[in-house]
């Protein structure tokens, strides 16, 4: 498309583990357009934050690697990309805000000064250095200092947050945080989780980013705060001019804030769908079951209806569909034979023989 901004092409990627190898991603497809907020659903383990760690280029290798496949990006196979090579987009391109924002910010550092780094690191990268040498950025950052004279560039500084004083206000006022210039001086435990993830916010937009991936970025908040966050990830992204990535289990936050859902399972992408699509008539019997176990939000006689079964072990990789032991419409070729991932109506796609194939 001539939108897209990622392109992901029968990604593979194993574990190597005590008990053998586990294939945690199986040949997955799809796609990030420019400007469009893409969600990622599944059950635990079924490989979304595998997804977004290879794409990010953060996968723990080892155990990890990707066997086959490309993450295209403007040109470029990710995928093949050594660690220097893929430190010249993460950050700068690519950037992504973690589960916990307590465990992501360092708590022995100011906000202001972690944030300057984001900032710092950015501009660095934009002049085409990756290497701590004294340059402009050195020159912008130690202006400050009485001496004039740049020093080494060493993170986190107090000259750099000085220096970078008005870009940093600006990018907590962005997110929505009340009263900034009191909050650079505030070191992480002195805020709230939801002002915590506001400040990861701040700081993958400071490296602005063209693709933002979010990895269940509201799991440890309280519902009004998940609320608010999604809400500002989801205004920001037209602010910015950023894609956003988000990996979820919660079909109902993925409805609220995406332009098109990927649903995944044991490892595969199953369907891939714009958002209305999938919840008005979603097309894989996962989909359909995942749906049915949604609470209607109102006190009725409706039964939940769970998937039965249990999800399959990663452990080896099967010709037959991963689905196949929990779907009611199961048909002898579905044991015999791994459906691959087709258009079934405009923008729509499944991986099912239901549909003619």
């Amino acid at each position: 498309m001539a939108g897209t901004l990622l392109s992901v092409r029968d990604l593979s990627v194993v574990y190597q583990t005590k008990l053998g190898r586990l294939f945690a991603l199986d040949r997955v497809n799809f796609d990030v357009e420019k400007n469009k907020f893409v969600a990622v659903v599944g059950e635990s383990g079924c490989g979304k934050s595998t997804l977004a760690l290879s794409i990010i280029g953060l996968l723990p290798s080892p155990p990890a690697r990707i066997t086959n496949g490309e993450i295209e990006y403007k040109g470029a196979n990710l995928a093949q990309l050594d660690e220097k090579q893929r430190r010249k987009y993460r950050g700068t391109e690519l950037a992504m805000v973690f589960q916990e924002p307590l465990t992501s910010l360092n708590p022995v550092y100011r906000i202001g000064d972690q944030i300057a780094e984001a900032i710092a690191l950015r501009e660095r990268r934009e002049m085409g250095s990756l290497e701590t040498v004294e340059s402009e950025v050195m020159q912008k950052t130690y202006s400050t200092r009485s001496s004039g004279t740049p020093s080494r560039f060493r993170f986190p500084s107090r000259g750099l947050a000085k220096a970078f004083h008005k870009e940093i206000v600006s990018a907590l006022k962005q997110v929505r945080i009340p009263d900034p210039e009191q909050v650079i001086e505030r070191y992480p435990f002195e805020l709230s989780g939801g002002m915590n993830q506001r400040v990861m916010i701040a700081m993958a937009l400071s490296e602005r980013p063209a693709l933002l991936i979010a990895d269940e970025p509201t799991t440890a908040l309280d519902v009004t705060t998940q609320a608010q966050v999604l809400k500002l990830m989801r205004l920001l992204m037209h602010e910015a001019n950023t894609s956003i990535l988000l990996i979820t289990h919660d079909l109902a936050v993925a409805n609220e804030v995406a332009d098109r859902v990927v649903v995944m399972y044991g490892g595969d992408v199953v369907e891939d769908s714009e958002v209305d699509g999938l919840f008005r008539e979603p097309m894989h019997p996962y989909s359909k079951g995942l749906l049915s176990c949604i609470p209607a939000g109102a006190k009725d006689d409706t039964v939940l209806n769970p998937i039965p079964g249990n999800v399959p072990s990663l452990t080896s990789l099967s010709d037959e569909c991963k689905y196949a032991t929990r779907c009611p419409f199961v048909m002898d070729v579905c044991t015999k034979k791994k459906p691959e991932l087709l258009e079934t109506k405009k923008n729509h796609n499944a991986a099912c023989f239901l549909y003619g194939r």
